[in-house]
Order: C-alpha cells, then structure tokens, then sequence
C-alpha cells in the first residue's frame, strides 16, 4: 500500500492552509466526558497537524482556535480553555523554535486575559526570525469584526488625508486586514462534518478550495491532513476562467 504522503505532489502544495478545528465537544460526549477532555486531547491534533505541515514543506498554516462568538460559551468552559492555552504555550516553545516555525496571532488581543496577551506576544517575538512554517493562530477572532474594522481603518484614512478614496481597491483593503502580511489561504479544513464557515477569514477565502472531513478533532492526524492536499491536488482552480483558458496558461 503506497503512503498517502508519497501520494503527494511536492511541487503543487497549497502554500497557505487553514483549519476549522472543530467536533471536540462532540468528541467528548461521545466518551461520556466533559467538552474540556475533548480541548484537551486536541492538543495532540493541533502537534500532529503542524508538523505534518512543516514536513510536506508548507509555509503557513492558520488555525481557528477560538472565536469572538465563543465567548458566549460557560464560564467555566473559557476558564479551562484559557489554562489550557497557556499551559500549551508554556510546553509547546522549545519545540516551535527548534522546528523553525515563526508563530503569529491574528484576533482581538483585547478580549484576552493580559497573562495570555503577554505570554503570547513574547513566544511571537521569540519566533519572529523563524523561516520555516508560519503558524498563525486565529484567538478571540471574527472576520465580520475584522473586515468592519478594516473599513473603519480606511474611513479615518481617507478623512484625515493620508489616502484618496477614488483609489481605494480590493488591495487596498486586503492592506487593513490583519492577515495583511499573509498570502490568501487556497485550502479550507474544516473538521467534524459540519458544513459552514463559522465567521472565519470570509474575506481571504473568495476563492480557497474547501475540505470538510467527518474526522472529529482530536482525532485528526497528519494522514487527514494529507487527504485533504491530496483532494485540493485534483482539484482545477479556475479563478473565473475556463477549463480551456486554464490549459492555455
């Protein structure tokens, strides 16, 4: 039986990908536990997927960690969700600088605890001169929250001079975009069979390819990730082109 990985073509991997992790509650109750079990064990998904990545040679991945909308969850939820982010940094930065990978954080830092904030940006300065895998964690975010600051960012722009409004673009507001440093994923994973977007990078997914995987979170392992590039690889990504004008290129 030939290795998934093998099946791989290295010289068309996505360069960005980004995964909804989700199903770890379900994960959970499914083995008669709490939801925070399921968070627990998707630690081991989250190690699993990053070095799978930085193996195949892709340079970034974002991950869906925790949502603006999450914060409507139990108190008691966000309180182990927030010990076991800082307890998963804590063990996890010998290994991020070791593999090379440069660690970045996109969301509203505001809404986090200060312990977290500072935890963070400093393992993100202990990493910003790594060239290997761009990990990006996506942490209290909300793309509608993003894009209408990023019009909010434009607006007090063009009122206090410092740009024309005749020359605002689609790159001009890629420019206010906190993913502005980031090229535009072009694969989606989201985990768990649900089917939707859940508010995530709505702007910078117009054209991604989509993967929805049955596999629940804390199940997921490096095979998984390599099934969804395999399934991205016999995709034809037009961008509004025929199939013709594709061949013609």
């Amino acid at each position: 039986m030939i290795d998934l990985k093998e099946k791989i073509d290295r010289s068309r991997l996505p360069n960005h990908v980004a995964i909804i992790m989700d199903g770890n509650g379900r994960w959970a109750r499914e083995r008669g536990s709490h939801r925070i079990f399921g968070h627990q064990n998707g630690i081991t998904s989250v190690r699993e997927t990053v070095e799978g990545a930085g193996e195949l040679g892709i340079k970034y991945l974002t991950l869906y960690a925790f949502s603006k909308e999450n914060w409507c969850r139990p108190p008691e939820e966000i309180d182990a969700l927030m010990g076991l982010m800082i307890s998963t940094i804590n063990s996890e930065t010998e290994t991020l600088i070791k593999n090379n990978v440069r660690l970045m954080i996109i969301g509203d830092m505001q809404n986090l605890p200060a312990y977290i904030t500072e935890k963070l940006n400093e393992v993100a300065g202990l990493t910003a001169g790594n060239d290997g895998l761009t990990l990006i964690i996506a942490l209290s975010y909300g793309s509608r929250w993003e894009i209408a600051g990023a019009a909010r960012r434009i607006a007090e722009d063009v009122i206090s001079g410092k740009i024309e409004m005749e020359k605002i673009n689609e790159n001009t507001f890629s420019e206010y975009l906190l993913t502005k440093s980031i090229p535009d994923p072009e694969l989606l994973i989201r985990t768990s069979g649900e089917c939707r977007i859940s508010n995530f990078l709505l702007w910078q997914i117009a054209y991604t390819e989509l993967h929805f995987s049955q596999t629940l979170w804390p199940d997921f392992r490096k095979e998984h990730l390599y099934k969804a590039i395999i399934d991205f690889q016999k995709r034809e990504r037009r961008f509004g082109k025929t199939s013709e004008q594709i061949k013609c290129d």
